[in-house]
């Protein structure tokens, strides 16, 4: 698979692609669906939710398949009533009554499982199946606040006013309980999604975040990648986690990431998602440019640096992927030039 022999650093004739949000709004096929289906629904229904996971890898020659899931997925099986309008919305919690959750048995999530089943008996063996998870931060953050918001202000607060240890070691356990149960499904690569953890300060990084990401992602049988968007603050810090790989938002320029990451780490990204909205000739220049800055390193995972946006234009998606996959037929085609 090209992804696993990306983050293993191995020389490629070009590099693995997928985006995060791939199965989503901007596909036709899934606003058909899920015009009849709930998200809930869909989610929960492991014959939908492969379906969904599915369209993308139909419709674009991409190296890996994320499964259709939510990061609150394992809190509502935790027992936080949740609901979607569209956010999630649930009652905000103490940081204590965080630490007072139950543990999570793999049973609670059969669903994500029987869907990474689904998809891995009908996906093409060389393409990944990707599993994933929230970080333990990001849904302490969710929990404090009772959902999302636009400056977390009281998850802030948390780590000022007290210590939040507990409640994140609760939360880092279940979310390594969640990804063993997808690992076992099926899943060949595993991404932990730290949305909220850039606003944390680097001391609050290394003291809280880092831990608890570790705990989350420890004693896999597959490699992990971790993403934290609007981090750049923290880049120094990443390789503390020791994943197998590290995600970089638009923000920061890859070659800049690798300088102050260190040039063995493998990075994912970066293609800011707005761009996608532009045209076709913008978005192969765009592309280009991130594979200039990239010069040849091994160890790049082409992405987005953050997920697909529901009005992106279909051709627009064709002609990033088109542009990295072309990569490896240019290639191919000098090496067979020049054996003769």
């Amino acid at each position: 698979m090209r992804l696993l022999a990306a983050l293993r650093r191995e020389p490629l004739d070009r590099p693995p692609v997928w985006m995060m949000r791939q199965a989503g709004r901007y596909l036709p096929e899934y606003r058909d669906l899920r015009s009849r289906h709930s998200f809930e629904v869909a989610v929960r229904t492991p014959a939908i939710a492969a379906e969904i996971t599915l369209q993308p890898v139909r419709r674009f020659p991409l190296d890996a398949a994320i499964v259709f899931a939510d990061i609150m997925t394992p809190l509502a099986a935790m027992g936080v009533p949740i609901e979607f309008d569209p956010g999630p919305k649930l009652a905000p919690h103490t940081v204590g009554q965080i630490a007072a959750l139950g543990e999570l048995q793999p049973g609670q999530v059969a669903h994500v499982a029987e869907t990474i089943g689904l998809v891995r008996d009908e996906l093409d063996p060389d393409v990944a199946m990707i599993g994933f998870a929230g970080g333990p931060v990001t849904l302490l953050a969710y929990l404090i606040e009772g959902g999302g918001s636009q400056h977390f202000p009281d998850f802030r607060l948390a780590f000022h006013n007290g210590d939040p240890t507990e409640a994140l070691t609760v939360l880092a356990r279940a979310m390594s309980t969640y990804l063993e149960a997808q690992v076992e499904a099926g899943a060949n690569v595993v991404q932990l999604f730290d949305t909220w953890a850039g606003l944390l300060t680097p001391a609050q990084f290394r003291k809280y975040a880092i831990p608890a990401a570790r705990v989350a992602l420890a004693d896999l049988d597959v490699p992990a990648i971790y993403f934290a968007p609007g981090a750049s603050h923290l880049v120094e810090l990443l390789p503390e986690i020791g994943a197998a790989g590290y995600g970089v938002d638009w923000r920061l320029p890859l070659d800049e990431a690798w300088l102050r990451m260190g040039p063995e780490q493998v990075i994912q990204g970066n293609l800011d998602p707005a761009l996608l909205r532009s045209d076709p000739a913008a978005v192969r220049s765009a592309t280009a440019e991130i594979i200039e800055r990239v010069a040849g390193r091994p160890g790049h995972i082409f992405n987005l640096g953050h997920g697909v946006l529901p009005d992106t234009p279909i051709d627009n998606v064709a002609a990033m992927v088109d542009t990295i996959v072309g990569l490896g037929t240019e290639h191919r085609s000098r090496e067979r030039i020049a054996a003769g």
